[in-house]
């Protein structure tokens, strides 16, 4: 089954576009909305019900004051107006006590709703494959996160309660009008056609004004973050014109769909005041031409004339509430999207129909491994888009407890390779083995650009395990040689570290990723280039951490440094995508191969630096 749209959202400005993530279907947003709902029948039926209950009493006011304007008419004592007026009195606190308890239940079920919604989100899009957000850029999903997820939040917490009270408040009176006389109902039902209409001409601009409006906002966020995050490289090649120009391109784009979707509320609006127009003259009609001929009262006829009336406010808050109704679908369309690519089922895996909101598969293994094997691949290939292959039929295999460094120069593919071991990518074609063990920490993945997140540093540490007491903290940063910097912080492990906190540098932030390798004691360790940013002078401490968090497990390392090499029980060379060397460090030196041409360059880099 196909449950986002079959071609993802492109977004073009200036000559470049990229791969949006995909927008859900109708059809499937709708099947989400109800299984978020579902957990939640017992609140959603007690809270519409309520609301049911207090609309059908707030319906007694029309008929009382109708009766007030009776008794007036018929010239009968003042006394008899005392029922009335105390009724009145007993409708208005009645309807406000059940409105304030139906409203109230009716928000708490749309903030469960958009709490599950969130976490739902975060939790698929944490699983997208690597490659997909770099075809989508980060401002397309940065745009679904904030402002998808903002407009979403918004019409949970008021345009859906407002929703529920203007339906039930026109179903109940339009059947109040009815039992009046079922003339008043006909008059009243003369403004239907134009508010249909009206309804009609709105939606099937407004949706896809909308659509287009968010895609501009993510083009124009993306926009933003390149041109922020590549200022050094703007100024150094003085593009700051060009990129100026094109966030001020994409910045009109999004302006002048904010001004269409301005005109077309404008144009709603104005047809609403037609229908109602239209409604109210014929119902006064109505009553005009009944209570001569003597078949209503004028009680009567003013009842129904404020019951049309009372009508104006809940039919015009629901044709209204399209607008939030839109918004807020087409935000909901792009979150359930993200959720359901990031549960693609396997190709291989059958035509079953998938959950609504399937929970994140585990990686299986698809081939067999010999019995001393950690990990195999066989024949893997991947490739970042048509005509862009990175890798060619590539097989691997990983001896429980061998480290094996992977080298090669820049665009070689180590690091695709690397992804793709550690299950963080799929492969475009090919299998690969799950490491031995279960669970979350059967491989974890540590690359050069470390997150250092903002919380204490125990609390940093225990995101790898959550029940790992201070005892294990204390191991885990003195295996890694992290230790004495760590309690030498002004709180210790209680040191507010992150954004805002004790700034950590890269080579104490790679030791941080480390120490929670060490936690997570994974079957399978995956270090890209994890030394990296450690410069020249903290190299060889962050390569000695290193080799201590992967002592005793099996490791693959794409190593940035030859020393990490020389350390490995295996090496293996890739060279445009292909193995083109694997062997033991000494061998393959003395070779006349590519890796002695690196080792021999490398060699002769360090000895310039260091006569």
């Amino acid at each position: 089954m196909t449950t986002t749209a079959d071609i993802p959202e492109r977004a073009e400005s200036d000559g470049d576009s990229a791969e949006l993530l995909p927008v859900a279907t109708p059809a499937r947003t709708r099947a989400a909305l109800r299984a978020l709902i579902r957990p939640d029948r017992g609140l959603a039926l007690t809270g519409i019900g309520v609301l049911v209950a207090a609309t059908a009493v707030g319906l007694l006011v029309q008929p009382l004051l109708g009766r007030i304007v009776d008794i007036v008419a018929d010239g009968r004592p003042a006394a008899d107006l005392t029922l009335p007026v105390v009724l009145l009195v007993a409708v208005a606190a009645v309807q406000g006590l059940t409105t304030t308890i139906g409203l109230t239940r009716v928000a708490r079920l749309g903030e469960t709703v958009l709490a599950r919604l969130r976490e739902r989100f975060v939790e698929r899009a944490l699983n997208l494959p690597a490659d997909r957000l770099e075809r989508a850029g980060a401002g397309d999903l940065t745009a679904r996160v904030t402002g998808d997820v903002a407009r979403v939040a918004e019409a949970v917490r008021s345009a859906l309660p407002e929703m529920a009270r203007s339906v039930l408040a026109i179903v109940l009176t339009l059947g109040a009008l009815a039992l009046l006389d079922v003339r008043f109902l006909l008059a009243a039902l003369l403004a239907v056609p134009v508010q249909l209409l009206t309804a009609r001409w709105y939606v099937r601009r407004a949706l896809t004004l909308y659509a287009d409006q968010r895609i501009a906002n993510g083009a124009q966020q993306q926009q933003l973050l390149e041109t922020i995050g590549g200022a050094v490289t703007v100024r150094g090649h003085r593009l700051e014109a060009r990129h100026t120009e094109r966030s001020a391109g994409r910045s009109r784009r999004a302006v002048d769909l904010t001004m269409r979707s301005v005109n077309l509320v404008l144009g709603f609006y104005g047809r609403l005041h037609i229908a109602e127009y239209i409604g109210l003259a014929a119902v006064l009609i109505a009553g005009f031409w009944l209570v001569r001929d003597g078949a209503v009262s004028i009680g009567t006829a003013t009842a129904a004339a404020l019951y049309f009336h009372s009508l104006f406010g809940p039919v015009n808050a629901a044709l209204v509430l399209l607008d939030d109704a839109q918004s807020a679908a087409a935000g909901l369309a792009r979150l359930v999207g993200v959720t359901d690519l990031a549960e693609e089922p396997d190709p291989a895996a059958g035509k079953a129909d998938p959950d609504p909101c399937p929970v994140p598969h585990q990686r299986t293994a698809p081939v067999t491994a010999p019995a001393t094997a950690a990990v195999t691949a066989h024949a893997v290939g991947h490739a970042y888009g048509p005509g862009r292959p990175v890798l060619h039929e590539v097989s691997l295999t990983l001896e429980s407890g061998e480290h094996v460094a992977l080298v090669g120069t820049s665009g070689a593919g180590k690091s695709t390779l690397a992804r793709i071991v550690a299950g963080v990518q799929q492969p475009t074609s090919g299998t690969v083995t799950a490491p031995a063990g279960t669970g979350e920490a059967a491989v974890v993945l540590v690359t050069q650009e470390v997150h250092v997140f903002t919380g204490t540093l125990a609390e940093d540490l225990r995101l790898a395990r959550p029940d790992a007491t201070d005892a294990d903290l204390r191991a885990a940063l003195a295996t890694v040689h992290a230790l004495d910097w760590a309690e030498a912080l002004p709180d210790g492990l209680g040191t507010v570290v992150g954004e805002g906190g004790h700034r950590l540098d890269p080579a104490r932030a790679q030791q941080l990723a480390l120490a929670r390798l060490v936690l997570a004691d994974p079957a399978l360790a995956v270090l890209d280039e994890a030394t990296a940013e450690a410069g020249s002078a903290g190299a060889r401490v962050l390569e000695r951490s290193a080799e201590a968090a992967l002592a005793g497990r099996t490791a693959l390392v794409v190593a940035h440094r030859l020393t990490q090499a020389v350390a490995a029980d295996r090496v293996v060379v890739l060279e445009a995508g292909r193995v083109v060397e694997s062997g033991p460090h000494e061998e393959l030196r003395d070779a006349d191969g590519p890796y002695a041409a690196l080792w021999r360059a490398w060699s002769g880099s360090r000895t310039a630096l260091h006569p």
